[in-house]
């Protein structure tokens, strides 16, 4: 029967039965890396990846992405190289809007309720920031991307 040694003895008895692999050794890390060239503005697919295990030792680099919901969905900002990590600074949001596309412009206050056409300016995803011109006026303001794809305004 094995007696546990307070101090660095138990510490060496743990590395060398870690050496020796009477203890399991622990979980290797898996992360996700483009399998092809994946270009700017392209959506990404799970085809588009391949899972790669980490050899023993190595760790994942801080600002990569490499989890399935990091990175499915997402849009490339830049090219993503096969065999590369992918950083999460190359990926953005799909875009819910985009530009020069009418849209349903939307200002609540309490009960009242107004809706307007316009044309986005600029694309965006669920929560950006954009601007718009009113079809009608030309007037240019703007309002936040809804996750239906409208954009709603508050009184300015």
């Amino acid at each position: 029967m094995a007696r546990w040694l307070p101090g660095k003895a138990s510490f060496a008895i743990v590395a060398l039965a870690l050496f020796v692999g009477v203890l399991p050794a622990r979980a290797q890390e898996v992360v996700l890396i483009p399998n092809r060239v994946i270009y700017p503005g392209e959506a990404i697919d799970l085809a588009a990846l391949r899972e790669v295990t980490l050899k023993p030792g190595k760790v994942i680099p801080p600002a990569v992405a490499f989890r399935v919901r990091e990175i499915e969905g997402k849009v490339a900002k830049r090219t993503l190289l096969p065999g590369r990590y992918i950083p999460a600074a190359a990926l953005r949001e799909a875009w819910l809007v985009e530009q020069g596309v009418p849209v349903q412009v939307v200002f609540v206050s309490g009960s009242l309720t107004i809706s307007a056409s316009a044309v986005t300016l600029q694309p965006g995803a669920a929560g950006d920031f954009v601007k718009v011109r009113n079809i009608d006026s030309g007037k240019i303001f703007s309002g936040t991307v809804m996750a239906d794809g409208s954009i709603r305004v508050g009184a300015s």
